[in-house]
């Protein structure tokens, strides 16, 4: 109790939460961690599969570690309490292909264990971020040398219909008015429009090269919200779309996301059924956090506080 006095955590407590699974606790927000439906820290391979790291939040949904195995779990924690983090990175920038290293998972059915997602009011994406190398990456779909690929892939949650690509919720960088910009997207509706939150501030600028930064993005489909944070901070930024892209005028209330099992995550770029790259980031990446309701802001910061600690 000293130390969290000490830590202005106190109040975590009061609420009467339930304290965060084993293979959590002291790194996740005991108020966050009902909500917790995955969480990766790339400390936990499952036994026998070293290509898979084990979800210890709710779900259970064990992550794909694509191309690069087990050798993307990499000794170089996002806070003192973290050994490993995920290498996410380009191979063969110069030839077309799908040897990146990424993460994620992907079923053409939907993922039965992602169903907090499905017809979901809110969501969030959480994680340390540290870029490490050329970012945008080379294009290796593209036979020009200099095309660079105009978005670099970070954490998302797929639609229940999605190639790969689509998005429910996702934290990343894309164009913007023509600027690189960090964002948080999202999907209410599958196969409808996409509203895009943007950070104001240059990208290079929150995701310095070889700096662990602590991301967050917060998604409620019911009040048509979205908010970004960088370590524990709010970002201001604009709303990309004008009008309702979501579809949130009218009957039924509440808004909800399309009432689908999202196809799986994608983590570091696009398509995780491994079938092309698109969208590589050149990164490490540690304690993926995806919630099923908006962190309130005093959440977010106090997450970061807590990881620091």
């Amino acid at each position: 109790m000293r130390r969290l006095l000490a830590l202005g955590l106190v109040t975590v407590f009061s609420v009467g939460l339930a304290a965060p699974a084993q293979a959590t606790f002291g790194t996740v927000l005991p108020t966050l961690s009902r909500n917790l439906v995955s969480y990766y820290d790339f400390e936990h391979p499952v036994r026998g599969n070293e290509s898979l790291e084990r979800d210890s939040g709710r779900s259970g949904t064990a992550l794909q570690l694509i191309n690069g195995g087990a050798d993307m779990r990499v000794r170089d924690g996002a806070f003192r309490r973290s050994r490993n983090s995920l290498q996410l990175k380009q191979i063969n920038p110069a030839l077309a292909g799908n040897d990146d290293w990424k993460a994620g998972l992907y079923s053409e059915t939907g993922v039965p264990t992602l169903k907090a997602f499905n017809g979901t009011r809110q969501a969030s994406i959480m994680g340390w971020v540290k870029m490490t190398g050329q970012n945008p990456a080379p294009n290796s779909n593209s036979a020009d040398p200099d095309d660079l690929y105009g978005a670099i892939g970070l954490a998302g949650i797929l639609t229940g219909d999605s190639n790969g690509h689509a998005v429910r919720a996702l934290l990343e960088l894309i164009q913007v008015g023509g600027e690189l910009k960090l964002v948080a997207l999202a999907r209410r509706i599958d196969g409808g429009e996409s509203q895009t939150f943007a950070a104001a501030e240059p990208w290079q600028q929150l995701l310095p090269q070889n700096e662990w930064v602590f991301l967050a993005a917060t998604f409620d489909f019911d009040t048509g919200t979205m908010a970004l944070y960088r370590n524990g901070k709010p970002l201001a930024g604009n709303y990309v779309v004008a009008g309702d892209p979501w579809k949130l005028e009218g009957e039924p209330e509440p808004d909800r996301a399309s009432a689908t099992d999202p196809r799986g995550y994608k983590i570091g770029g696009s398509y995780p059924q491994n079938t092309r790259e698109g969208n590589a980031c050149n990164c490490r990446m540690d304690s993926l956090m995806f919630l099923d309701r908006a962190a309130h802001p005093w959440e977010v910061h106090l997450q970061y506080r807590w990881m620091k600690s």
